[in-house]
């Protein structure tokens, strides 16, 4: 029997979902989220994890037999009778930077009006541009990036910060000014890496695509957020990698408004099932020592 496999239907989430099904002979199910119906915020919509509520309940239905998710979207909890059954090669972490007639972020004028849903980009771009004009942004890519290209003074941007990944996977990224270094921009954890989720038992099929080194690393950010009692749209950036026999992983925890910000870094070796749980630790530990949990608020749904 043919996989069905449930997705979003936006273009990023049909061009990442479709790459997934071709490798898995599935057909393509377009399943709609809340998160897709409902104006506002992410924030106030209760993190990015509302689009994920939609494809997990097809999925427990058994609508569709898999589904893709980028990982950075669901909550860092354990799901009752589902499982990541695959995590792929892992796209560019980093985070990108599309600026109006091609500027970067240090060439805007001062009160220029740079777009992000996200609370972690927002602490990031006023931590380094305070004088900036940060504005809440909704919309799928194209919705964003118009935003930058329109000259509707009403709706017109001089910036938008969206991640590097899905700008690749839309074949945009040559519109993109600059890319930020995760070393000193950490993404948002778990950026970059999908998650093939599937019922419980039923993980044989997609774990043929699960790539070891994305897999711990983005298992090493996630569970720092959760160790944080920290919501996905928590102002808590991270990046882990693999270097030689080490896992290293490095975070950040941000004031919302970008007046202070606490980081550590820590490196176990990667050997063991719980090298991510230990490295994980170690930073968490670091960042509440330096006064993390009194910096921003980090509850929403971990």
């Amino acid at each position: 029997m043919t996989l069905r496999l449930g997705t979003r239907g936006s273009a990023l989430a049909l061009a990442q979902s479709r790459a997934i099904a071709q490798r898995l002979g599935a057909d393509v199910v377009v399943i709609e989220s809340d998160g897709d119906r409902m104006p506002g915020s992410l924030a106030s919509l209760g993190g990015t994890g509302v689009f994920a509520t939609a494809l997990r309940t097809a999925l427990r239905a058994g609508e569709v037999d898999v589904v893709v998710h980028s990982f950075k979207d669901l909550p860092t909890a354990a799901e009752p009778g589902l499982a990541i059954a695959a995590v792929p090669e892992r796209a560019d972490v980093r985070d990108a930077f599309v600026g109006r007639d091609g500027a970067s972020l240090a060439e805007l004028a001062p009160r220029a009006r740079v777009g992000t849903g996200s609370p972690r980009r927002r602490a990031q771009l006023l931590a380094r541009r305070p004088d900036l004009d940060v504005v809440d942004l909704r919309g799928n890519v194209d919705t964003r990036l118009s935003r930058v290209s329109t000259d509707d003074p009403e709706r017109r941007l001089d910036g938008v910060v969206l991640a590097a990944a899905g700008l690749h996977r839309l074949g945009r990224l040559g519109e993109a000014s600059e890319l930020f270094g995760a070393d000193h921009w950490p993404p948002a954890p778990a950026q970059g890496a999908l998650a093939v989720e599937t019922r419980a038992g039923e993980t044989a099929a997609a774990h043929a695509l699960d790539d070891p080194v994305a897999r711990v690393t983005a298992d090493a950010e996630r569970r720092l957020l959760a160790l944080l009692e920290a919501g996905c749209a928590a102002p808590v950036g991270a990046h882990a990698i693999v270097a030689g026999d080490d896992l290293v992983l490095s975070a950040r925890v941000y004031a919302l408004d970008g007046s202070a910000v606490v980081s550590a870094t820590a490196t176990v070796p990667v050997v063991g099932a719980d090298a991510a749980e230990r490295v994980a630790a170690a930073v968490v530990a670091d960042l509440l020592a330096q006064g993390a949990a009194d910096l921003a608020p980090l509850g929403g749904g971990a």
